[in-house]
């Protein structure tokens, strides 16, 4: 990977193929916002193109060569696939192209990099610090793949010199950044499509934690048991390491103890413990997985400098990042929720907080499956995590970037779990879904496809109910 000195960067030019997906928008904001000239194309428009042309950025809908500014850096995620027609135009032209994390380590040339990885908890845990880090005074810059209500994106460009990432591991782009700090939220194997096996997949958070610059910081969940593996090698091999996690759940113990965890349906309080320091901690979203997430952030804060205590009380400030158990609506006493969980532990996670904010009431799921070798992968653990719900309908497969395998599809899933429904069709499944959603219950729409989308068809199945 090739980086430059910030000063360097003003005459640049950037084209952006897919500029509409979260991770890509954000780095196309960052340049934008850096005084790059910057274009892009996405095959369908949206608010994250409304939003991009805003800033300046020339973006187009649909992919044509014409597109492509002669002379632009042309920058790709993994999804991109190499028939693209603006890709192969950049090729044959003999223009330099770049994938989105050699593009954001562009960007961030300079700063401190901290960069969030794990296969679940990581957006969270970018948007907690950031949040925390600019409530502490260290306007930071960041780069976040999904939007955080606080800032109204997923990107922001601060003036101090620290810069945020969530570093993607599904495709082993996260090694091309050299942190600073490094948080492991987790090692839980997924993206089997590409690594093939576990083996694989941990080794390339060990390269990960190589990356280190001169100095860093290593920040690990010590819960975890592939995190917990990651430290011990890496403090083996000299590297500063700090583990965070509750005691009675970690062995050995961690660094940063947590204890006396108190949920609620509006947020939870726990103690942070390190060595002689201790300290309380508020989390204004619920659920015993997000008082990890700041306590990670928490971690990592006081390693970048920030007192304890003034990292701690920074920390109640975050609200919450978008489809991460986001409120989308009531009618009468039923409430709809949407969360981004697709890995069969965020799922088990999402529906103990979907549980913990129903109180007595039921909880009905309606699930789409991500990616057709994750559901063949997984189905037995996502039988199992989605059987936390009073009622689960299960849509078709979100294939995204994979082509279909044949004899995958979501009867995986609803074979293995009884009582569950199949219901291909998004938008009926959102309205089945509605349906056996009971007084007083919440509905979550989960997944990371487009499920996103069908939250006013379980709004209106519940109007036409109340007034039938």
């Amino acid at each position: 990977m090739t980086t430059e000195g910030r000063g360097q960067m003003t005459d640049r030019a950037f084209h952006f193929i897919g500029v509409g997906g979260a991770g890509m928008s954000v780095v196309a904001e960052l340049l934008a916002d850096r005084g790059m000239r910057v274009s892009g194309s996405d095959q369908a428009d949206g608010p994250a193109l409304d939003h991009l042309r805003s800033l300046g950025v020339d973006v187009h809908v649909g992919h044509d060569a014409a597109n492509v500014p002669p002379g632009a850096v042309v920058v790709v995620s993994s999804a991109v696939r190499d028939s693209n027609v603006e890709l192969a135009c950049a090729r044959g032209r003999g223009q330099r192209v770049l994938h989105r994390s050699q593009a954001l380590a562009l960007a961030a040339s300079g700063m401190r990099f901290v960069a969030v990885a794990g296969a679940h908890g990581k957006t969270t845990t970018s948007g907690m610090l950031v949040i925390a880090l600019r409530e502490a005074g260290m306007d930071p810059s960041a780069a976040i793949g999904g939007v955080v209500p606080q800032l109204g994106a997923g990107a922001l460009l601060g003036r101090g010199d620290v810069f945020v990432a969530e570093a993607d591991e599904s495709d082993g782009s996260f090694l091309n950044y050299s942190p600073a700090v490094e948080v492991v939220t987790n090692v839980e194997p997924d993206h089997l499509d590409h690594y093939g096996t576990r083996e694989a997949f941990e080794q390339a958070f060990a390269d990960f934690a190589d990356r280190l610059g001169p100095g860093g910081v290593l920040v690990c969940c010590a819960e975890d048991a592939g995190a917990r593996r990651l430290a011990l090698a890496a403090a083996a091999s000299g590297r500063a390491v700090r583990t965070y996690g509750r005691p009675e759940r970690c062995d050995p113990a961690p660094d940063v103890r947590v204890e006396e965890v108190r949920e609620s349906s509006s947020g939870s309080r726990a103690a942070l413990v390190d060595g002689a320091e201790r300290v309380g901690l508020t989390v204004s979203v619920p659920g015993a997985q997000n008082v990890l997430n700041a306590a990670g952030a928490w971690t990592a804060g006081v390693a970048l400098g920030v007192a304890p205590e003034l990292m701690a009380r920074s920390l109640a400030a975050f609200r919450g990042t978008a489809r991460r158990f986001e409120a989308r609506g009531r009618v009468g006493s039923r409430r709809l929720f949407d969360d981004y969980a697709h890995h069969p532990t965020e799922v088990a996670a999402a529906l103990a907080e979907a549980r913990l904010v129903a109180g007595d009431g039921p909880v009905t799921v309606v699930f789409q499956p991500h990616l057709y070798s994750r559901t063949r992968a997984f189905a037995d653990r996502f039988a199992r995590a989605l059987g936390a719900a009073d009622a689960v309908v299960v849509t078709g497969i979100y294939g995204s970037r994979e082509d279909p395998i044949e004899g995958v599809d979501s009867s995986l899933i609803t074979d293995r779990l009884p009582g569950a429904r199949l219901v291909p069709d998004l938008h009926e499944a959102a309205r089945a879904g509605a349906r056996l959603t009971g007084d007083g219950g919440i509905l979550v729409t989960m997944g990371a496809g487009d499920i996103t989308t069908v939250g006013d068809d379980v709004l209106d199945e519940w109007r036409r109910e109340d007034q039938a």
